[in-house]
């Protein structure tokens, strides 16, 4: 196998994982928003806030393959060690953002019940599913310095 193959799996698997777990998450939000409408239907913002943070998941797979493509690594001339490296970040992110855009979207969910209950939350909850995100944008920060490494 030519190690570009093997870099490009792994860009692959970094935006389907992403992309994955945002569209999971999303989901889990939108579903609480439906049961949260029947209660509160005048806190649509606040759930469609916290229904959509999930979202920026899958983005920052995305981004992984604007850094990866722009640093001039993805060439038919990659070497195998370029080529695991950026397998191995992408792999490592996209897993990252999977998890953490499905645990935000659950965050989320909890807090548009409460909201929905008539309690004060928002902000709390948006602190709370920053947390998650955090994971996120650290993994796209490895991306970025692996890139960085092997150029």
């Amino acid at each position: 196998m030519e190690p570009i193959i093997l870099a490009y799996i792994g860009i692959g698997l970094m935006i389907a994982l992403s992309g994955i777990g945002s569209a999971y998450g999303t989901t889990i939000g939108g579903n609480a928003t439906i049961g949260a409408m029947k209660k509160n239907p005048d806190a649509f913002g606040s759930y469609m806030v916290l229904s959509g943070l999930p979202g920026t998941q899958g983005l920052y797979g995305f981004a992984g393959y604007f850094i990866f493509s722009s640093g001039g690594v993805l060439n038919p001339d990659i070497t195998l060690l370029q080529a695991v490296a950026v397998f191995a970040g992408s792999l490592a992110a996209g897993l990252v953002c999977f998890f953490s855009a499905i645990r935000q979207g659950q965050i989320g969910a909890n807090g548009i019940s409460a909201i929905a209950s008539g309690h004060e939350v928002f902000g709390n909850t948006l602190i709370l599913a920053a947390f998650p995100e955090l994971y996120a944008i650290i993994s796209l920060a490895a991306v970025f310095m692996i890139n960085s490494a092997i150029v």
